[in-house]
């Protein structure tokens, strides 16, 4: 396809993540990840995300000036996600997660070559202020959304450990659950994601707020974008406070996780997909 006179290869990474999906579905589940297996798999991954992140930039900062929509954004919240989860599996114990972190990827990586966005700007792709604002919300949101995949993992091995689940002990969705780190190990690393994901989350909501018009040529405006970044930055930053006084923990904490990340991805994608798949505006 053509995106503004240009060809597209947004259906390259996805072809890629497929096929590696499909590569590790073939290998025997009971055969034990070999070191010379796990450096393989991580090159992969990492060339495929070399290959994402081209075509990424190549379609949003174009010859043209700045192009953007739900899809994009969706494609880099996933980018950023599996970009750190390549990198905490380097320290962590979280292979088990590497299908539902590639599956994510594949799926959004595809979306940009269906919902191609609109120009949006043709001065901002020059604008160093403007690409420092956009590569921080972009990383701030792929951050808390891995939170949030991490939250879900959290709540389904809860629910197997209070045996709510019907499954079979030698079930392929049992020797996942028990390949997972303890229950107090994912908590302690679903707060790590929070906290580095708040920090880039603060920068851009106040980066937005204090520095409108010279980030976008506009004064600051108080429509449904800015007012749901601000619900969600109040939810995150009273879930750590809570945290911190109380100590949350558990459900409740996973499930403010999840009413927070609503307002976020509200904000940051659900604006675009209104506009341009239910009203048909750019």
């Amino acid at each position: 396809m053509t995106i503004l006179g240009y060809s597209s290869f947004d259906w390259l990474p996805s072809a890629l993540y497929l096929l590696l999906l499909i590569t590790l579905s073939l290998r025997p589940r009971n055969r034990p990840e070999t070191k010379p297996f796990i450096f393989l798999v991580q090159g992969l991954i990492f060339l495929i995300l070399l290959v994402h992140g081209a075509v990424l930039h190549d379609s949003i900062f174009t010859p043209e000036g700045f192009v953007f929509g739900f899809a994009q954004n969706l494609s880099l919240i996933a980018w950023v996600g599996l970009a750190f989860y390549w990198f905490q599996s380097w320290m962590l114990p979280i292979s088990s997660m590497r299908l539902m972190a590639l599956s994510l990827a594949m799926v959004c990586a595809i979306l940009p070559d269906i919902f191609p966005g609109t120009l949006l700007s043709a001065r901002t792709v020059s604008d160093a202020w403007f690409k420092g604002h956009f590569i921080v919300a972009t990383s701030a949101v792929g951050l808390l959304s891995l939170a949030v995949m991490h939250a879900i993992l959290m709540s389904i091995q809860d629910r197997a450990l209070r045996r709510q689940f019907n499954y079979s002990p030698e079930s392929r969705i049992s020797q996942w659950l028990e390949s997972l780190p303890p229950l107090m190990a994912m908590e302690s690393l679903l707060f790590n994601f929070i906290y580095v994901g708040f920090a880039l989350l603060s920068l851009t909501v106040f980066s937005g707020l204090f520095f409108s018009q010279a980030l976008f040529g506009r004064p600051l405006v108080f429509d449904h974008k800015t007012i749901f970044a601000l619900i969600s930055w109040f939810l995150f930053a009273g879930l750590i406070v809570a945290r911190w006084r109380v100590g949350l923990r558990g459900l409740v904490a996973i499930r403010w996780v999840l009413g927070a990340y609503v307002a976020l991805i509200l904000a940051y994608v659900g604006s675009r997909f209104v506009l341009e798949v239910i009203l048909q505006r750019t």
